[in-house]
């Protein structure tokens, strides 16, 4: 019976050492790592009831109470739970007459271990061989008590069979595996706490500046730590060991084995001063000793600590030059270590205006201007204590009073000691430069010529102001001005007048807004004007600004006199009102740019609100723009012929209108795209163009007898004749499509003449010699000029439409188609009418003597290929007049 209790209990034993032996070196989750052990204790306990001792059919004994009682002590409430409930499951299934008590010895002995192990934790009892026999007497008597809820037929086999083995036994090995558990969690606890102790030490030495190395007696090193200014090579993933000969010159050995010697010998710290060269250059270190307690390897060895030294050394060096350079063109003092002044030099008592004897024994704070407070010295002390300089820009008072700013340089001196003995000082007087600095500043936010705000301040005060707005649900206006005929001015009276002007325009405007509005020049004759904190409502603000633009146009308006000049000039305003920030600086810029050039169009010395509209043309304008390109790469741009008769009313020759079939908004005239096209480049491809497609219709005109004599005249644009290729280009399209020159009239505007008559006329000549003829369109309207007929190669004058329109009613548009008639006849020119729409303008233009006649009366512009057809389908006889 004994030896079954004891081969039970000692293979329980074995296995709860197994476990403890495993589990100890697992690191991670602590829930897990305790879920586990207890589930292995339970598991360990289920081994002990498969091999029992058996006193009855379903009354087993095994060493499970020592188990589960010791696992709750050592592993906590958590740990005997989970054994105990897997044990408890197990004993349950396993059934018979002894279930209940020994389901019971379960509970208690995970009860009594849980009281033991909060009575420990709270150190009330100690963990070692007597409270091991008492916590197992108390478990066992326990389980001697569940085994007397039996009948006393088996209690008595009990007692007379396994009492005794069984007390003896299971308090031993509660002694035992106690102790044994002791140990391994005291291993463990112990392993714990100098990891953790690792841990701080590394992370120290991992925040020191300074190189770690270890350095025995033979010069064998092992570099712990590095920093940034290697000296000690190294390994990026391991300490590494060397020698001091594979890094270090025969001379630096030598002394650095000196100086180990010394430090073993002394077993004080020692400290020593080297120079060697690194891997950012040459470097001064200072190097700190100390003897290790330990060997290493089998000799004594030191722990060294090396710092960078070089900057400081470098700064004590300066201080003693410094000293030695002391009279020179900075002022500069000496204190003593309570900062009593001991002497200066001549420049100190230029600048400050304090002779030597003045100052002699003063404190510094003689100096000092009351314009820094006083934690601005306190900062400046503290730097100065823990670094032993300080540098920084202060104000000083002189002795007239006068206050200026210095740059001031301040060096602690120690003496052998390390203890400050004194302090040098020099400074030097900073004041042009902060001149020079505020003096950038303003040049870098403000207009050099009118000293208003510029682009880059407005911008910053109008992001300000669209804030406010918004905060405040105010209304802000942003007014964008520029002056009418200005370039005249520049022009008549020369830019410096202009300039005066500016400065004078400036002024007035300053002058009619308030304080906290922004009138800035952004260059030229622009200005912006912010107006801000206006009312809250719209119509109330828009009131509000109306008052301060009639205010402004008006002062702007009254003559200006400056140096014998009298000069007027006005402004067109544009305005933008906005009380959020729906919108960005550069659209609200937008937005009062496009405005100011409403107002330029609706008439000088007026003002115009921003209107969607406005953007909205402006953006249909840059699409078109951009499908034009498009436009003229898909082949969109076409030709549309319109009839040009004689008096008889025969087809004497077609005009090449060019008109746009955009593929979202249809056919487009040249009223829409002509002017965005001379904005760039694109009217030269669209005149060129056109004039190509024209000699192709007279090359294929000149096929049928019918169509043979017909003239063909295209529009040609001032940029485009103006194009130093443009008679080549011309040349080219004709050899090209093979098309008679004779036939070809380009039509050419007045405004040609306003910029290079010469080079216009040198064009014209050379076309004219290949057999092109010109005509002069909307003749009337713009430079009409006898002398520039004379001097051009003309063959046509065209009647514009606008004096044709009111034609027979208006006397003075007959008189002035019939001096167009009589000036064109004794130049020898032909001359054509348009916009010929009824038989009154027809006769009228008859009587005057017009025999030309283009308009709607006779045709209406038909596309190339219909006007060709309607040719050929159509009998002579319709062809004829409106007669």
């Amino acid at each position: 019976m004994l030896l079954d209790i004891i081969e039970n209990l000692a293979l329980l034993m074995t296995l709860c050492w197994l476990h403890e032996t495993l589990i100890r070196n697992v690191k991670g989750h602590i829930l897990l790592s305790k879920i586990c052990t207890g589930a292995l204790f339970g598991l360990v306990c289920i081994v002990g009831m498969m091999t029992p001792l058996v006193l009855a059919q379903g009354i087993i004994i095994d060493g499970r109470t020592v188990i589960l009682s010791l696992s709750a002590l050592f592993g906590g409430p958590l740990v005997g739970l989970i054994a105990g409930c897997i044990a408890g499951l197990y004993r349950f299934w396993v059934g018979g007459v002894g279930a209940i008590p020994g389901l019971l010895n379960i509970l208690m002995s995970v009860l009594m271990g849980m009281a033991f192990h909060y009575l420990h934790q709270k150190r009330s009892i100690p963990l070692n061989a007597l409270s091991l026999l008492i916590f197992g007497c108390i478990v066992q008597g326990l389980q001697i008590l569940n085994i007397r809820l039996l009948s006393e037929k088996i209690f008595a086999i009990f007692v007379e069979n396994a009492l005794w083995p069984l007390v003896f036994v299971q308090l031993l090995s509660t002694l035992l595996l106690g102790l044994i558990l002791r140990n391994i969690h005291q291993q463990k606890n112990d392993r714990e706490a100098l990891h953790e102790s690792e841990a701080y030490l590394r992370a120290i030495t991992e925040a020191m500046p300074d190189t770690a190395i270890v350095i025995d007696q033979g010069g064998n090193y092992t570099v712990i730590k590095s920093s940034d200014k290697q000296q000690f090579p190294t390994s990026a993933t391991r300490p590494t060991s060397k020698h001091l000969q594979d890094s270090f010159p025969q001379i630096q050995v030598e002394l650095l084995m000196q100086f180990i010697h010394m430090t073993l010998a002394s077993n004080e710290p020692q400290t020593i001063e080297y120079s060697m060269q690194t891997q950012i250059g040459k470097r001064i270190f200072e190097g700190r000793a100390r003897r290790l307690d330990i060997l290493s390897g089998d000799l004594p060895a030191v722990i060294f600590m090396a710092r960078d030294i070089t900057e400081r050394v470098a700064l004590e060096q300066e201080i003693r030059i410094s000293a030695i350079a002391f009279e020179c063109q900075q002022g500069m003092l000496i204190t003593d270590a309570q900062t009593r002044i001991i002497k200066v030099n001549g420049a100190f008592s230029k600048l400050s205006g304090y002779s030597e004897a003045e100052v002699m024994g003063q404190p510094t704070r003689i100096l000092a201007s009351g314009k820094q407070g006083p934690q601005f010295y306190k900062n400046m002390w503290q730097t100065l204590k823990e670094t032993g300089g300080w540098a920084g820009e202060i104000w000083n008072r002189h002795k007239d009073g006068e206050i200026s700013p210095e740059w001031l340089t301040i060096s602690a001196v120690h003496d052998e000691h390390g203890q400050v003995n004194n302090y040098v000082a020099s400074f030097i007087d900073i004041s042009e430069r902060k001149n020079n600095e505020q003096k950038i500043q303003h040049l870098a936010f403000f207009d050099p010529l009118t000293g208003l705000p510029n682009r880059r301040l407005l911008y910053d005060r109008l992001q300000q102001a669209l804030v406010a707005c918004s905060r405040k649900h105010t209304y802000a206006a942003l007014i964008f001005l520029d002056l009418d005929d200005f370039k005249n001015i520049n022009d008549l009276h020369g830019h410096k007048v202009g300039d005066e002007l500016l400065c004078h325009v400036s002024t007035r405007l300053a002058n009619n807004v308030r304080e906290l509005d922004t009138v800035a020049r952004l260059g030229g004759d622009e200005f912006v004007i912010l107006l801000e904190e206006l009312k809250t409502g719209k119509k109330e603000a828009a009131i509000q600004i109306e008052h301060v633009v009639s205010k402004l146009l008006k002062a702007l308006h009254e003559p200006y006199l400056f140096n014998h000049h009298r000069l007027t000039t006005s402004a067109s305003m544009g305005v933008v009102l906005f009380n959020d920030e729906q919108y960005t600086p550069d659209e609200l810029m937008q937005h009062a740019d496009l405005s100011m050039y409403g107002a330029k169009a609706s008439g000088k010395n007026s003002m115009c609100f921003y209107d969607p509209q406005m953007q909205a043309a402006v953006s249909m304008s840059l699409k078109l723009e951009q499908d034009i390109g498009r436009g003229l790469t898909e082949g969109e741009f076409k030709l549309f012929l319109q009839p040009q008769v004689n008096i008889q009313g025969e087809l004497e020759g077609v005009e090449a209108l060019t008109r746009w079939q955009h593929p979202q908004l249809g056919i487009l005239g040249p009223d829409i795209f002509i002017e965005i096209a001379e904005r760039s480049d694109l009217i030269e491809l669209i005149d060129m163009e056109g004039l190509h497609n024209g000699c192709l219709i007279l090359a294929e005109w000149a096929k049928n007898p019918r169509t043979a004599n017909l003239s063909l005249s295209v529009n040609i644009s001032t940029r485009t004749l103006y194009k130093t290729d443009f008679t080549q280009s011309v040349t080219q399209s004709l050899t090209t499509t093979q098309a008679n020159p004779l036939y070809l009239k380009l039509e050419i505007t007045e405004s040609i003449l306003l910029k290079d008559k010469k080079k216009a006329a040198i064009h014209m000549q050379a076309l004219r010699e290949l057999g092109i003829s010109f005509s002069i369109d909307d003749f009337g309207i713009g430079y009409s000029s006898m002398s520039y007929l004379q001097q051009l190669p003309l063959d046509q004058l065209k009647i514009d439409q606008s004096f044709v329109r009111d034609l027979p009613e208006s006397t003075s548009s007959l008189a002035i188609v019939c001096a167009i008639l009589a000036m064109a006849q004794s130049l020898g020119l032909e001359v054509i009418a348009e916009g010929v729409e009824n038989l009154a303008q027809h006769d009228s233009l008859i009587g005057c003597g017009c025999r030309h006649f283009q308009g709607y009366l006779f045709g209406k512009p038909v596309i190339a290929e219909c006007f060709e057809a309607l040719i050929l389908d159509s009998p002579p006889e319709l062809l004829n007049g409106p007669r």
